[in-house]
């Protein structure tokens, strides 16, 4: 089992930074994929970016040039560094880890199909 609490969240202006963080425990070896997701109200979970797998780094077309994700290794804490924020990127935002066995850790980013998750937090950017 993996635990992922997130916290960094709020609320900011169009064009506004945040840092998401991810502190993750438990089982470290099931969460060789580890990744953001997000969900709008009326829309589906997202792949936002991920890291891990022998690949190191996936973003969607949408953040690309604007969110950073890494991670501390020490303090096993996930982050996602969000820059230029946009209305659009409005939503609640997931920690998620896998262990990578059922599949790749880009195929399980794209079918948002991780097996561990976070409960979330919250990002409101307004115009």
């Amino acid at each position: 089992q993996v635990q992922l609490v997130e916290s960094g969240g709020g609320s900011v202006p169009a064009g506004e930074s945040l840092r998401l963080s991810c502190v993750v425990s438990g089982n470290l070896y099931a969460a060789l994929c580890m990744g953001w997701f997000r969900q709008a109200p009326g829309k589906e979970r997202e792949g936002v970016a991920m890291l891990g797998g022998f690949r190191p780094v996936k973003y969607a077309d949408s953040v690309k040039g604007r969110f950073t994700i890494s991670k501390d290794n020490d303090k096993n804490i996930l982050y996602l560094q969000m820059e230029g924020l946009k209305p659009e990127d409005t939503a609640m935002y997931y920690c998620a880890a896998d262990n990578g066995h059922r599949s790749t850790c880009y195929s399980l980013f794209d079918s948002v199909d991780f097996a561990y998750w976070g409960q979330g937090t919250q990002v409101t950017v307004s115009s």
